[in-house]
């Protein structure tokens, strides 16, 4: 897991800031960690205060994050001050992080000044020259030109824009990332004069090693809070973990894309964009599919009947007819004969040599099970050749069929799903039936108590934990 150190100011609304920085790293699944230099009361409308950190306090976050965890990569963005822009100077020397990415955040979205005039010389002095990337849109750049002595440059064109990160670049940071959005250009990359003319947002990756264009289709969005800070921690967390800024550039500029596209209003104002696009969020903890399933309002009844009718309960409770118990067994036993087929069948369409050897392995536990419905039957004055001379309900034989033509037709996937509720309602309906036994006990010895031992033991118990293990590891195959 790559380790993220965030510089940054703190943004109440959750769209920007240190919010937006730590959702895109989880995103990513690296680990955030913040220097906060800056609080702020601020929403989709507007920034309406800001607490700043002093500079000392954010240099003992930035320590306590090193030299405990330690850091893969360092991005910042809101510094609010000389001092600040000048601890995290100083932080970048003694540690000499491998990937430094600056976002020079000067201007909110709505407007509001970030980062006083005075202390831009200072970040140009001391800061730009030991970036890995510098992520400017175009008035931060032209205002980084202009405390610098430098002349701003007059972007019109997709010209323009190589113009303004060439001259950044000579300010010393190994890489430039100059972001259009702020000037939407035409199909033939010239400026858009008109809402109808945008067609392409073009940012400009430059470098002595690297001049590309990355060109994205313009969205007409409101929702554009965080946008900057977004962009700098994606590609942040993809340097990390794959090196290769073209690669990192390209596609953090797609996950910005994707998170404006699939925004949802929130606010008033510029909202914020959806950092979790390409996240699937699972309702319940890994490992406890089946028991969300069993909690859902929409299978609790049908469970119910499945697990409490009256057979069931009488098996419980010691009161069910014998000849009904007969016939059970005897179904039961033609049943198995075909799961044992359909447990076989699942073995020969699995690829992976652990899930053949767990179909092996239910077809044998289900063998004992064969052989202690034999002797329950035995028992009863059946023979297993007696058994076998009577035919399927039509009930055993429309579920059995089921199975055994899915397993034809399908896929293992498939297979496994047909027989894990069987594999699971015995499991279930047996520990509650041999909890009656001490919390209900019959009035005389349980008939029946062998069978709910046999689906109590150690070994059903186990083919239940696989099974249920089974249907998580479907459930995730089914969500990609």
């Amino acid at each position: 897991m790559q380790r993220i150190l965030v510089i940054a100011g703190s943004d109440s609304s959750g769209g920007a800031g240190l919010e937006a920085d730590q959702k895109v790293i989880a995103s990513y699944g690296c680990y955030a960690m913040t220097a906060t230099t800056a609080l702020t009361a601020q929403n989709t409308q507007g920034v309406y205060g800001i607490h700043e950190t002093p500079s000392e306090f954010v240099e003992k976050q930035i320590h306590a994050c090193v030299d405990d965890i330690g850091v893969d990569a360092c991005k910042t963005g809101m510094l609010t001050s000389a001092a600040t822009i000048s601890v995290v100077a100083q932080t970048f020397r003694k540690y000499a992080f491998k990937y430094t990415i600056v976002d020079p955040v000067m201007v909110a979205t709505s407007g509001a000044r970030l980062l006083p005039e005075q202390a831009v010389k200072t970040l140009c002095d001391s800061l730009l020259p030991l970036a890995f990337l510098v992520t400017p849109n175009i008035p931060e750049a032209n205002l980084i030109l202009k405390e610098c002595g430098q002349t701003p440059i007059d972007v019109k064109d997709l010209g323009g824009l190589k113009q303004l990160a060439r001259a950044i670049h000579q300010l010393g940071p190994k890489y430039v990332l100059i972001k259009g959005g702020h000037l939407p250009l035409t199909a033939q990359h010239a400026v858009a004069n008109s809402e109808d003319e945008k067609s392409i947002v073009a940012n400009v990756l430059y470098g002595h090693d690297v001049d590309e264009v990355i060109e994205l289709v313009y969205q007409k969005s409101k929702n554009t809070h965080g946008t900057g800070c977004t962009l700098a921690s994606a590609i942040t967390c993809e340097l990390a973990k794959n090196g290769s800024v073209v690669s990192a550039v390209r596609r953090g500029c797609q996950y910005v894309e994707a998170a404006i596209k699939n925004s949802i209003d929130l606010g008033r104002g510029s909202g914020p964009i959806n950092h979790f696009h390409s996240l699937q969020v699972l309702p319940f903890a890994p490992g406890r599919f089946v028991d969300y399933l069993l909690e859902r309002n929409d299978v609790q009844s049908a469970w119910h009947q499945y697990t409490h009718h009256d057979f069931v309960n009488r098996m419980g409770d010691g009161t069910l007819p014998p000849e009904t118990y007969k016939y059970y067994m005897i179904q039961d036993y033609l049943y198995l004969i075909q799961f044992a087929r359909a447990n076989a069948l699942a073995g020969y369409k699995a690829k992976k040599l652990d899930d053949i050897a767990g179909a092996a392995q239910i077809v044998l536990h289900i063998r004992r099970e064969i052989d202690l419905h034999i002797k329950e039957c035995n028992d009863l004055g059946l023979a297993q050749s007696d058994i076998e001379q009577y035919e399927e309900s039509q009930a055993c034989t429309a579920y059995t069929r089921y199975v055994l033509d899915i397993g034809q037709s399908e896929d293992w996937l498939a297979l496994q799903i047909s027989m894990l509720p069987c594999l699971l309602g015995y499991g279930i309906i047996a520990r509650r039936l041999h909890g009656m036994q001490s919390t209900h006990p019959p009035t005389k010895p349980n008939r029946y108590l062998t069978w709910i031992n046999n689906y109590v033991g150690e070994d059903y118990s186990a083919a239940v934990e696989k099974g249920c293990g089974e249907w998580f590891r479907i459930f995730l195959l089914l969500q990609t």
